[in-house]
């Protein structure tokens, strides 16, 4: 299921880089605000599903209202003069590195409890082993 919004994205990008159409300046600016904006929710979303508590329309709500808030900001900012898209970018970029931190907690912790597991069911088995008088060959065969 999560491999679905991979394969989207893979293919966005395949058909964007063979249609090749340029963003102007200004809406460039806008088009980044809104993909760092998109970017903040999906792992968000990601950080969300780890800590269990992932509801899709919080999700697809958040994801909406983000970009719109962020491209929103940066159009005002434009109209008055200040550069109001850095701040966004800013503020989007500081959430995107903490989710990627609470992630990575996440996924280190789901390794080491992995290796753990792994480590326990090796001591099983030789403790069975032991038990029956066998032994565990570490040796490794030659080719």
């Amino acid at each position: 299921m999560i491999l679905i919004p991979v394969f989207a994205l893979i293919i966005g990008a395949i058909i964007a880089k063979m249609l090749n159409l340029g963003v102007p300046g200004v809406l460039g600016t806008y088009l980044a605000i809104a993909c760092i904006a998109g970017l903040d929710t999906v792992l968000g979303g990601i950080r969300s599903a780890y800590e269990r508590k992932f509801q899709t329309d919080i999700f697809v709500t958040g994801f909406v209202a983000n970009v719109f808030i962020a491209f929103f900001i940066a159009w005002l900012g434009d109209k008055i003069g200040t550069n109001l898209y850095t701040v966004v970018a800013l503020v989007m970029g500081m959430r995107i590195f903490s989710n990627l931190s609470v992630i990575r907690r996440y996924l280190l912790q789901e390794f080491k409890d992995a290796m753990t597991k792994r480590q326990e069911r090796a001591a099983e088995r030789a403790a069975e082993l032991s038990e029956t008088g066998q032994t565990i060959s570490t040796e490794v065969p030659e080719v």
